[in-house]
């Protein structure tokens, strides 16, 4: 099969329809093999009574509904484990992205040998509180992943390498750090493409201000683990040892300066009475809990098997 389109979606009942015809007639155009894999993420209007409607008239469509809203990445890692082209392409339902750039995509990563491209929509027809935080966002994206050639990481249209999303696990709200994720995974061939952005023709965006902070959130998790996720005790190993080395010296000096106060008959409060002697304490006690926070994270190294265990509903 040659490729595997990956739709997440919530409450996008009115765009379903337009949207798959769309993605219909540039795959018969190109003369692609294909499937359209819907995910409905919890929608509370009709959106699975359409997907089951167009399943029924195109064998090509398939369709997962959660029994509640899990969010984009749990739909998308759902979607993943599902698809079976040899190059997967995901994109939005809200009809903002063109199934017209399906075949620039396809091209890229089967005849360019890019493992992952992402779409850039260089001219938006979003309003400034959402454009004005995503290119802050893609900044300080680019800084710390190191993939400095993408504008928008964020953007729903990209292709991938079917052995891309097949070893790689998006969690959480990790979708927005997806070409992240394929670098940490080796795939480090990753591509831009300009595609051209729709603007909003049903509902209305569900992209909020918490979404904007969520994701500082969660590239600083991603950078974390990224480096230290598979050897926490060398951040909180060394950081604990600093601390304790720290707060034992100054406890030594403390003893030390009393001892010599002592033996030269220097009237001298006790040491009790001293704050550096509580301040060195708590340092000591400090670096000890930093070092036992390593080793337990060693032990733990991310094993939770629930952390993907999202109940779908019904398959199609």
């Amino acid at each position: 099969m040659n490729i595997t389109i990956v739709v997440p979606l919530y409450n996008e009942e009115e765009s379903l329809p337009e949207l798959h015809a769309w993605i219909q007639r540039v795959m018969k155009a190109n003369n692609y093999s294909y499937e359209i894999i819907f995910v409905n993420d919890g929608s509370t209007d009709k959106s699975w009574n359409v997907i089951e409607k167009l399943a029924e008239k195109d064998n090509n469509v398939k369709g997962l509904k959660f029994r509640r809203n899990y969010g984009k990445s749990p739909a998308l890692y759902c979607g993943f484990e599902k698809a079976q082209g040899d190059v997967v392409i995901t994109m939005d339902a809200d009809l903002q992205d063109s199934p017209d750039e399906i075949p620039g995509l396809y091209k890229m990563i089967t005849e360019d040998g890019f493992d992952l491209v992402s779409g850039y929509k260089e001219k938006r027809y979003d309003p400034i509180t959402k454009t004005l935080p995503t290119k802050l966002f893609n900044a300080t994206a680019r800084k710390i992943s190191g993939v400095h050639n993408l504008h928008d990481f964020n953007c729903g249209l990209k292709a991938y390498r079917k052995d891309v999303i097949k070893n790689i696990e998006v969690y959480g709200e990790m979708h927005r750090y997806i070409p992240y994720l394929a670098k940490n995974a080796g795939f480090d061939k990753i591509g831009e493409k300009v595609v051209q952005h729709q603007a909003r023709k049903y509902g209305s965006s569900k992209f909020g201000l918490n979404r904007f902070f969520n994701g500082y959130l969660d590239l600083i998790t991603l950078w974390f683990l990224s480096n230290f996720g598979k050897k926490p005790m060398h951040v909180f190993g060394f950081l604990g040892s600093i601390m304790f080395m720290i707060g034992l010296f100054a406890t030594i000096c403390i003893g030390a300066d009393k001892a010599y106060a002592l033996y030269n008959g220097i009237p001298q409060r006790l040491i009790t009475e001293s704050p550096y002697f509580y301040i060195a304490l708590t340092t000591m006690l400090l670096g000890s809990q930093f070092f036992l926070a390593g080793f337990l994270g060693d032990l733990i190294s991310r094993q939770n098997p629930s952390r993907n265990d999202y109940q779908v509903d019904k398959e199609i």
